[in-house]
Formats: C-alpha cells, structure tokens, sequence
C-alpha cells in the first residue's frame, strides 16, 4: 500500500503548530498537523503580550481571543527590599498603540488557533505520538503511533517540530543543551478567592522576588488565579514534603504573596517542573525547522513564550514556502529564520539572567525615564522586539545603567552571584 503523503507534517498543535498549519493551508498547502493529545487540554503559560494582537488579527481570531481573555494592561512588581510595587503600563511604550494585552486559560485559547487551522484547511489528528522521523533527501518519512496502538507513516516533503518543551527534533538529534547559567524550576497550581488588584489593574500580572526566586500571580476571566514560583534548585532540594504543602509553604516566605492569598484555596494539585531552562544547538535543516519552545526556553518571568512561539510561526511559514517552491533561495530562507529565532531569545536573555540582581530589582523598582528608557523598558516588556521601534540605543543606556548600579550595590550583588554559583553547581 501507498503510504499517504503532505507537504508539510506539523508536530503540534500549540500555539506554534496551530498557527502554522494555519498559515500554511490558508495558502493551499497540503499540512498535516499532530498532536498527543486531544483540544481543549491543559498548559501553563497564560499571560500574553500586547504585540501577540497584531498576529492574532492576521489570523483571524482576535474577537474570539477577546471573548476568552482578562485584559491585561501592564505588570505589576513587587519586592520585599523596596517600600512600595512598581507598576509598568502599557500604553507608556515607546510606541503607544498596543496599549494591553490578555491573560487567557490556555486550554480555551490553545483550542481557538486549533480549530483556525482545521477551519482553514489543515489536516489534524488528535490523540496520535509521533514516534520517529526519517529524513531523506527529497523529505521525511514521518512514524505516527495512534491511540488504539496502530502505528502509521507519512510521506512528507517537510518536517516542522512545534513539541515544545518536548523538543521532539533535538532531543532525537542529539542537540540540545541544558542552560546552566540559568538553572531554575517551577512549582505551580490555581487559586481560587485570591485578592486581586482593583479597577482596570485587575488583570495585570504581578511578579513577587522572594529570597529563593520569584512568583508569578495571573488573574484569569472565570475568577481563577495561576500562580507559580520559579526556584533556584538548590531551593526545590530542600522539599521535604508533598508539592502541595511545599508549595503552600515557598509561598509564605513570600508576604506580599501571602497576603493575596490568605482568603484563596488551591483547586488542583500543585506541579513541579524541574531544569527547565535548554536551546538546541541549531534552528533548522534542510527539510525542517524547529519552531517556539522546541528550540528554546529560559524563563517564564516576562511572559515571552507564546509571543516567541507564533512568531516563529509566521517566519516559519514563509520559510517552507521558500524551501518547497524556490530552491534556489531556500540556504538564504533557512539563514534568516535561523537569525529571526534566535532574535527573541537573545534580546530577553540579558534580562532573565539577570532579573534577580540586585541591580535589576532597583531599576525595575525605582525606574527613571531619563533619554526614554523606561519607555523602552517597557516597548521591549511589551513584545515588541520585531518591528522598527526605536527602543535598542535606549536599552544599551539601560544595560550601563545597570553595570553601574551594580557596582553601587556591589556587595549585594556579589552575594547575589555566589548564590547564583550555588544554583547552578547544585544543578
């Protein structure tokens, strides 16, 4: 029998693989698209940024997105060595149109781009493990184990590797590598009844530094609220109890934390992830690429991922487009996804390394728009890292200030870098 056959099999149907598919069949082209598991389903990873709109109108779902999600109007940051939070809004970027962005349950949100995809033309199946790709010249034999334990293979001329933290692609190559300057790990769970900001804040995303790491608190539209703490792994070794009550108890070293949370009660189970932070050696090859978190993932902290994820999307789409119809362009194609991947990460890396310094916890609390650099601050906290935006002289102002403020603070800071040495040597 003849196997059956596609241009381009997605590996999935996350914000990254829904998106492409999506792109992809709106342009005629023959995709499939696969996924373990079957929409809605739950992830981690709720809070948007404002230049994730623009996207979503390009791929036409911005009301349905509106209709599911809490607005979201800027990050709220708290420290237990500054007096009062510090309040970062949106519509104080550089450039003033993208004002707020969405907090939205990502099982509802995950569903609406997977039906886009499927409702343009792309082929799907649910419930299905990719279980080894072949690659050829002329393309990939793709090996697909299905729920009933039948195994299928499909004949495809490109491959896209959207597995997220599954990293399905680099892990089988042999190419990714563990981050070891930012060796962190999460605990994370839902609340309901927890305090929330008033007015028009109410969906803002606060962000707590504690002693070990930091907290994220996000207010989602039915009244839950995700919470999680992002530990150094020396921390996440001295459990000495269930996750729950770790997790309950990581929280009360937190007071800010606490206190917004005294009247709530966690509905599920709290999950650890441990060692999350990798990148896989290269993007792409020939016949595939490797898209949004099955690339790389650092840090959740500025809410990047699924920015970073459909983007990728977008610049993929064109891409395969160029390796499928013109040959000739395909190595030029592959170079600059490859630049454009690596764009993102790299930009935000240099705040995430750092976002536990003492240094950075002052600019964050104590910020100064001298030469527009918190608007910059703020364009770059925003997502807006792609277009023409003038924000990059500004940040590199932003990064001397920081030296400077290091050295200012240099026993803080210090203290800071032998606790970092700590983290990543227990890792």
């Amino acid at each position: 029998m003849a196997r059956p056959t596609c241009e381009v099999a997605v590996i999935g149907a996350g914000p990254a693989g829904s998106t492409l598919a999506a792109l992809l069949a709106e342009r005629g082209r023959d995709v499939l698209l696969l996924e373990k598991d079957k929409h809605p389903r739950f992830h981690i990873g709720e809070s948007l940024l404002p230049l994730n709109l623009p996207l979503f109108e390009r791929l036409g779902v911005a009301d349905q997105v509106a209709r599911i999600g809490m607005p979201k109007f800027g990050a709220e940051f708290v420290s237990p060595w500054h007096r009062a939070p510090m309040t970062f809004e949106f519509a104080d970027a550089l450039d003033k149109s993208f004002p707020y962005a969405y907090q939205v349950r990502r099982s509802e949100f995950d569903l609406i781009l997977f039906r886009n995809a499927v409702g343009k033309g792309a082929r799907a199946l649910e419930g299905c493990r990719v279980t080894g790709v072949d690659f050829g010249v002329d393309g990939a034999l793709v090996r697909v184990l299905q729920e009933d334990g039948s195994e299928l293979w499909w004949n495809a001329r490109f491959v896209a590797d959207a597995s997220g933290r599954d990293t399905f692609l680099a892990s089988r190559m042999g190419i990714k590598r563990r981050i070891r300057k930012h060796n962190s790990a999460a605990l994370y769970g839902h609340f309901t009844g927890a305090k929330r900001l008033p007015g028009k804040a109410e969906g803002n995303i606060t962000v707590f530094w504690f002693d070990h790491g930091w907290f994220w608190f996000i207010p989602l539209a039915d009244g839950t609220t995700s919470v999680g703490a992002v530990c150094w792994p020396y921390y996440m070794k001295s459990r000495r109890t269930g996750p729950d009550q770790f997790f309950l108890d990581t929280i009360a070293l937190c007071p800010a934390l606490a206190e917004r949370l005294c009247d709530a009660k966690l509905i599920a189970p709290a999950t650890a992830t441990g060692n999350y932070s990798y990148v896989a050696e290269r993007t792409m090859g020939r016949n595939y690429l490797m898209l949004g978190d099955a690339y790389t993932f650092i840090d959740p902290v500025f809410s990047t991922g699924v920015l970073l994820a459909m983007q990728s999307a977008f610049v993929g789409a064109d891409t395969i487009e160029s390796c499928l119809d013109r040959p000739a362009q395909a190595g030029t194609a592959l170079k600059r996804f490859d630049a454009l991947m690596r764009r993102g990460p790299g930009i935000f890396s240099w705040l995430i390394y750092r976002v536990t310094t003492p240094a950075i916890r002052a600019l964050f609390m104590e910020p100064s728009n001298r030469f527009r650099v918190q608007e910059a601050l703020i364009s770059v906290l925003a997502g807006d890292i792609y277009r023409r935006t003038p924000w990059r002289a500004r940040m590199l102002f932003f990064r001397a200030i920081y030296y400077l403020k290091s050295l200012r603070l240099l026993r803080q800071s210090i203290a800071a870098w032998f606790r970092r040495r700590r983290s990543i040597q227990s890792g």
